[in-house]
């Protein structure tokens, strides 16, 4: 039986929706936040060798250009990393937890990767579509073209929201932003 982390809210939201900036102010507001990507950029640095061994490369956009493309190479990679953050996610949750107060657990892919069912909580930081392609394009300094092809490989933010337990709305600017997560943080 999986055991739920009662404390723990997922936080989420699609590229470009502001959910970093959603993380900054909760941890201004004094919460923990356990960053998945964080964790996995720590778990990759130590299986360098072995990625270097695999794929030829550990440059992560050269990565990013093989395993887009080819399902089984990103199978690979995913497998090489993912068990390993899932369990120092997992690990850092149950410290947290014994705390007895809401945290928070950064999970960008959340639910299209559904591998946390331990996490029943989610906080979907939302932003309509075409305002996620605009700031990704400035960003990242992408076209529209590479911005929608990387929304297209995520679960549409329409369907996140349906999704979630809690929404915070940044569709607008960060005074707005910030009202919506004081809002949020009353609710918890």
């Amino acid at each position: 039986m999986n055991t739920k982390f009662s404390n723990a809210i997922v936080l989420t939201g699609g590229i470009g929706t502001g959910k970093s900036t959603v993380a900054s102010f909760l941890k201004m507001y004094g919460y923990k936040i356990i960053d998945a990507d964080e964790i996995s950029r720590k778990v990759f640095e130590e299986k360098k060798e072995t990625i270097k061994e695999i794929f030829g490369t550990t440059d992560r956009k050269e990565l990013r250009k093989i395993v887009f493309n080819d399902k089984e190479k990103l199978k690979t990679l995913e497998n090489l990393i993912l068990p390993e953050v899932r369990d120092r996610v997992l690990e850092m949750a149950k410290k947290y937890e014994k705390d007895g107060v809401a945290y928070f657990v950064d999970l960008p892919l959340f639910f299209e990767k559904q591998n946390y069912p331990e996490f029943d909580k989610v906080l979907v930081v939302y932003a309509p579509k075409e305002l996620q392609i605009k700031r990704v394009v400035q960003r990242d300094n992408v076209s529209e073209e590479d911005a929608i092809s990387v929304l297209n490989n995520q679960m549409d933010i329409e369907t996140k929201k349906e999704k979630a337990d809690f929404i915070i709305d940044n569709s607008k600017d960060l005074k707005h932003l910030q009202r919506e997560i004081e809002e949020f943080i009353k609710k918890i």
